[in-house]
C-alpha cells in the first residue's frame, strides 16, 4: 500500500484534494493531505503567535511524514503542488529515509539557498510581496485572489464555477515569510526518485522542457538524471479540481516509476532549433559586431534595405550557440541577402520572463544600429519575429514608425501563456495592432500548434480584423511550432518561400 502526502500551493488547504483523495484511497492508498500553518494548520487552530515561514512549512510536512511513517508499508510519496512543492523538497531533505519518491505537480524546481517567491512568475506579484516585506512587518501577509485572479496564479482552464466559487470562499492570506525564507538543502535527498506531473494547458508539457533541456538551461539538466520521469495531463493548473479521477490516475503512475525520460542532446542529431534550413540558401558571409550578424548582398550596390530578425525565448544566458548562430535564422537572413536585402541578426536579452523590457530595448537598439549602416537603405526596412518575441511587436504595431514597411512573424506567441504571470500591459498585442493603421503585418501560423499558442494568435488575429489591419496568413496547416527545422516537407519548404515573398515584396516595391 503507498502512503500518499499531499500538500497544496499558496493560500488553499487540503480541501483541495478531498476528489483526488477520495479515488487515491479507493485504490488502495493511504492518504493525508497537509494543512501547513497559517493556511489552516495548527498554528491557526492554537491561535498561536509568531513568524510563520517555510521553515514552519517544512516541519508541517516532516510532523505528516514522521505520523505516516509508524504505518507505511509501501513506501511514502511526498506530492507538492505549486508552492507546495517547497516544504516538500525541504521536508524530504530531512527525512530522505523515509520517502520513496518526490512528485512536482506543476510546480517548479526548488533549489538551495532560493526563496520560494523566485518561482512566482507574474513580475508585478513579485514586487508586490517585496514592497510589503520592505515595510517590516514580520507578520505581514499576502492576500488570497478574489474570485477572478485565480487565473494569475495558474490557468484555471476546465475547473467548474462552483470549484472556484469554494476556493475563493476558502482561500487564506499567504504568510510573506513563507515566500521570503530561502530553502535550506544538505542534500540528503538527492538520490531520490521523482516525478514531474506537468499540466500542458498551463502552458508546461514534457516536449517543452526537454526543448528547454536542449537549448542548455543549466538548472534544467538534473532533470536528465535516470531517478526522473515525467507525465502529463491536458488540463490547467489545478487538476485536482479539474480532473480529480486523472490526477489520481497519474500519480498513482507515478509512485510506480512511469513515465517518459528525457534525453541529452545528442551531437550525431542535433536539437530542432539547430537542425537545416529547409531551403538551399546562398554563402553569403556574415559581419559580426557586438551583438548582430549582418549579412549584406555582395553583388548589388546599396543601399539596401533591411531585415531585422528576432528570435524567440527565453533563451538561456548559457545557450551555446547563441541564436545569431542558429541554422533556421541564418537560413532566412542568407536567404533575403541572396536577394538583394540586408539581414540582420541579434542576440537580444530574453533569458526569462522577466526580461521583456531588456529585450525589447535590444531590439529597439539593434534596429537603430541597423538603419545607421551606411550600406542599408533606412527607409526600408522589416521586423521579423519569432515564436516567444512575439510580444515584442507591440511596441512596433501600436506606434509604427514610417520606415518600417513590413512587420511579420512566424508561429509566434502573441500573448502571455496561463503560467507566464503578467508580463506588462506594454506587450499586448491584441490592444497594440488597433493603432498599426496601413502597416503590412505577415503571420506565419503553424497548424499544429499548441493549443495554449494557438488561443493567443487566435485572440491577435480577432483584434487585427475588427480594426482592418493589413493582415497576410501564411499557413502551414502540418506544420508543428519551428517547423522550418521540425517539419523538412515540401509544405515547410514552400511557406518559407511564401513568407519570403510576403515580406520582400513590401521592400523592394
Amino acid at each position: 500500500m503507498t502512503t500518499f502526502i499531499l500538500v497544496s500551493g499558496m493560500f488553499t488547504g487540503p480541501h483541495v484534494w478531498d476528489g483526488t483523495a477520495a479515488r487515491l484511497a479507493e485504490a488502495g492508498a493511504d492518504v493525508h493531505a497537509v494543512a501547513l500553518s497559517g493556511l489552516g494548520g495548527a498554528t491557526d487552530a492554537s491561535g498561536a503567535a509568531g513568524v510563520v515561514d517555510l521553515e514552519t512549512h517544512v516541519a508541517d510536512v516532516v510532523a505528516a511524514i514522521d505520523g505516516a511513517a509508524r504505518t507505511a508499508a509501501g513506501g511514502i510519496v511526498l506530492v507538492g503542488h505549486d508552492y507546495g512543492i517547497h516544504p516538500v523538497v525541504g521536508a524530504a531533505d530531512r527525512r530522505a529515509g523515509s520517502v520513496a519518491r518526490i512528485v512536482y505537480l506543476d510546480s517548479g524546481l526548488p533549489q538551495d539557498g532560493v526563496p520560494a517567491l523566485a518561482a512566482v512568475a507574474d513580475q508585478g506579484l513579485r514586487e508586490s510581496v517585496l514592497r510589503s516585506a520592505a515595510e517590516g512587518d514580520q507578520g505581514a501577509v499576502l492576500p488570497p485572489p478574489s474570485r477572478g485572479e485565480w487565473r494569475l496564479w495558474g490557468s484555471t482552464a476546465d475547473v467548474p464555477a462552483a470549484e472556484i466559487d469554494r476556493l475563493t470562499e476558502r482561500a487564506r492570506p499567504q504568510p510573506l515569510g513563507t515566500l521570503l525564507q530561502p530553502l535550506r538543502l544538505t542534500g540528503a535527498a538527492d538520490g531520490l526518485p521523482r516525478s514531474g506531473v506537468l499540466c500542458v494547458g498551463n502552458g508546461a508539457s514534457i516536449a517543452l522542457v526537454q526543448a528547454r533541456v536542449n537549448l542548455g538551461e543549466p538548472t534544467l539538466l538534473p532533470l536528465l538524471d535516470a531517478g526522473w520521469a515525467f507525465l502529463e495531463l491536458p488540463t490547467g493548473h489545478w487538476p485536482m479540481l479539474s480532473a480529480p479521477a486523472a490526477l489520481a490516475d497519474a500519480l498513482l503512475r507515478a509512485s510506480a516509476g512511469e513515465g517518459i525520460r528525457l534525453t541529452a542532446p545528442d551531437a550525431a542529431r542535433p536539437p530542432a532549433h539547430l537542425g537545416p534550413f529547409p531551403i538551399d540558401v546562398p554563402e553569403v558571409p556574415r559581419e559580426r559586431t557586438t551583438n548582430i550578424d549582418l549579412y549584406v548582398p555582395c553583388a548589388a550596390r546599396g543601399p539596401h534595405p533591411a531585415v531585422v530578425f528576432v528570435h524567440g525565448g527565453p533563451v538561456p544566458a548559457e545557450a551555446r550557440p547563441t541564436p545569431r548562430d542558429w541554422p533556421v535564422l541564418q537560413g532566412y537572413a542568407r536567404a533575403v541577402a541572396g536577394r538583394g536585402v540586408v539581414g540582420a541578426i541579434l542576440d537580444h536579452r530574453l533569458h526569462s520572463l522577466n526580461d521583456y523590457e531588456r529585450a525589447a530595448a535590444d531590439v529597439a537598439d539593434a534596429v537603430e544600429r541597423v538603419r545607421a549602416d551606411p550600406r542599408v537603405d533606412s527607409d526600408r526596412v522589416a521586423l521579423w519575429f519569432f515564436s516567444g518575441s512575439g510580444p515584442l511587436t507591440a511596441d512596433w504595431m501600436g506606434k509604427p514608425p514610417g520606415w518600417l514597411r513590413c512587420l511579420a512573424v512566424n508561429y509566434p506567441i502573441m500573448a502571455a501563456l496561463p503560467n507566464w504571470g503578467r508580463i506588462g500591459d506594454r506587450f499586448r498585442t491584441s490592444d497594440a495592432v488597433a493603432r498599426a493603421g496601413t502597416l503590412p503585418l505577415v503571420l506565419v501560423r503553424a497548424g499544429l500548434e499548441s493549443a495554449e499558442i494557438a488561443a493567443t494568435v487566435e485572440e491577435f488575429e480577432q483584434a487585427a480584423a475588427a480594426c482592418g489591419a493589413a493582415l497576410d496568413v501564411i499557413d502551414v496547416p502540418n506544420g508543428h511550432h519551428g517547423f522550418e527545422t521540425v517539419d523538412l516537407t515540401e509544405e515547410s519548404r514552400e511557406a518559407v518561400r511564401g513568407a519570403l515573398r510576403a515580406v520582400l515584396s513590401h521592400l523592394t516595391t
